[in-house]
């Protein structure tokens, strides 16, 4: 916290002021400020660090009663004002920064009236500034956390008391200080260096409303990630989480490679793709929707287990689970199957949810979670038994649930009719996670059928909250059926619907023979959704695409 509005007394900061350093813009306060080592982060996310609030609310700034205009044009003022104190008001190089959260986990060793702290040297945003007298506190905060700085105008001097004075919310400084405790119990970093390292010319959001219209928090996502609550915390575990994904495939000899994201044949999944055109070449091309065929050529060619974290693009509908453009995690294993795909699905939850610092029980959207392992698995056909009472094993039973739930039926093959009851009164009741096992084959073109019985495709989606979040095979490598069924059009799909898009190559390449293996593709995006408690795609991308904005 900022302190509760007494004067705070100073133990044992130097009071001489030193010489300008003009190429870095350091003010330099008592004796030599200590260039400390950098110190790591830690891999795993910091929590419970929390923001400094002061302990009642000030009144608003001054600033604020201006016109916006106005309030430039003071900031303008000061960055004019450093300029001619022979500073750099855009800063340069600052080595050796600890992270706040670092320093934090340092002050708590240090005894509340010890006077004799460590030097520290930290950087950051100024997020709340207060004076008092000839005093002047600064909440600065890093990606890590936030410190609470004390500058006095009796320790610095009046020369570098004008570099104070120029200070603003939104500014970034660098601070040398011993670190120890305020009178008031607040751990502070009690300055003895001052560099300025860039001006904001803009004034930050309201400090009591904040950044509040969600679009304008995604439209303008590098200020809902300096202001917005819990924000930058989440795209912290974001990156936690892709570096577990990573950890998990390669402690398995998965290898990593990159496919093309521009294709001739967007092949591997039903969806609308994005289509371009190659100027020299004079060929149509297309983004990708999937990273399967390339990745399966890849186990023809003897690379027996491979993974991409990739971008895929589908030129379809936006909703608060679908973005037109995510990243997407497909891994494949030679000599598995979809048995094999599950056990690995877990591995990637479970040590995504422990680097994200998720609970092992938590409610999402409603739903009660269990990250317990194993996780449930309950067949395609079961699980539409109990909850429509049809006999999935007979089409007019099927078809007689379909209509009561309003699905058209008529001119439809029976297994697009039984996905799509499935989906409309299945899936909402999945808490899970659940591995749905066994689906329809003829919906399921990629995958291998189960032994003794070709009706029932060896695959499964794992369902979280009524929502898929992984996808995986036991994969086709028959190339003759895999043409043949890349040339079938099953009644009732509409082409953006349906995988029957014939890419040659692939062909070819399975008649060279592919080994049996398993395959799964893991939504990102939304496994970060679930992970860290996000109810929309938009909260864990980090620019998801907008309408135009009328200026």
């Amino acid at each position: 916290m900022l302190g509760n509005g007494k004067r705070v007394l100073v133990n044992r900061v130097a009071s001489r002021v030193g010489s300008l350093a003009k190429p870095a813009g350091l003010l330099q306060i008592g004796s030599k400020a200590d260039n400390a080592a950098s110190v790591r982060l830690p891999a795993i996310l910091h929590r419970g660090i929390m923001p400094d609030k002061p302990s009642s609310p000030p009144a608003p700034p001054a600033e604020a009663r201006g016109t916006a205009a106005q309030l430039e044009q003071a900031r303008r003022d000061k960055l004019a004002t450093i300029a001619a104190l022979g500073l750099d008001p855009w800063g340069g190089r600052f080595g050796g920064v600890m992270p706040i959260a670092t320093v934090r986990q340092t002050g708590e060793e240090i005894a509340k009236d010890a006077d004799d702290g460590p030097t520290v040297r930290v950087a950051g945003r100024i997020m709340l500034q207060r004076t008092a007298g000839s005093l002047v506190f600064l909440s600065l905060a890093d990606r890590t956390g936030r410190i609470q700085i004390m500058l006095g105008k009796k320790q610095v001097g009046p020369e570098a008391w004008q570099l104070v004075r120029c200070l603003d919310l939104g500014d970034l400084v660098g601070i040398d200080g011993r670190l120890g405790w305020s009178k008031t119990g607040e751990m502070t970093v009690f300055a003895s260096g001052l560099t300025f390292l860039a001006k904001s010319i803009e004034t930050p959001p309201d400090k009591y409303h904040g950044l509040v219209d969600p679009e304008l928090r995604q439209r303008m996502r590098y200020l809902d990630l300096i202001h917005g609550e819990g924000v930058r915390e989440r795209f912290v575990a974001r990156c936690r989480i892709v570096e577990a994904v990573r950890r998990v495939l390669t402690a398995r000899n998965y290898l990593e490679v990159e496919g093309p994201t521009l294709q001739e044949t967007a092949g591997g999944a039903a969806a609308r793709p994005f289509t371009t055109h190659h100027n020299a070449l004079d060929m149509p091309l297309v983004l990708r929707i999937a990273l399967e065929l390339h990745l399966k050529r890849l186990l023809v060619g003897g690379l027996e287990r491979v993974f991409e974290l990739g971008r895929v693009y589908r030129n379809e509908g936006i909703s608060p689970r679908h973005n037109p453009e995510f990243t997407m995690l497909e891994a494949y294993e030679a000599y598995g199957n979809y048995e094999t795909m599950m056990d690995l699905t877990e591995a990637i939850i479970l040590e995504g949810a422990k680097a994200a610092g998720t609970p092992t029980q938590f409610v999402w959207m409603g739903h009660q979670v269990d990250l317990t392992p194993p996780f449930r698995r309950a067949k395609y056909d079961d699980l539409l038994r109990e909850v429509t009472g049809c006999d999935p094993a007979d089409p007019a039973s099927v078809a007689a649930a379909a209509a009561a739930a309003g699905i058209e039926t008529a001119g439809r093959h029976a297994d697009v009719v039984k996905s799509d009851l499935f989906e409309a009164t299945v899936e909402e009741t999945l808490s899970g996670p659940v591995f749905v096992l066994d689906y329809p084959a003829s919906v399921c073109p990629l995958t291998k059928r189960k032994a003794g019985n070709p009706a029932v495709a060896e695959r499964f989606e794992l369902y979280v909250a009524g929502m898929e979040l992984a996808n995986a095979y036991t994969e086709l490598n028959d190339p003759d059926l895999q043409e043949e069924l890349f040339r079938t059009q099953l009644a009732g799909l509409d082409d953006d619907e349906s995988m029957a898009r014939m890419d040659t190559d692939f062909i070819r390449a399975l008649r060279h023979g592919m080994p049996p293996a398993g395959g799964l593709g893991v939504g990102i995006d939304r496994l970060v959704m679930f992970l860290t408690g996000a109810e929309s795609i938009r909260d864990v991308v980090l620019f998801p695409i907008l309408r135009p904005r009328a200026e």
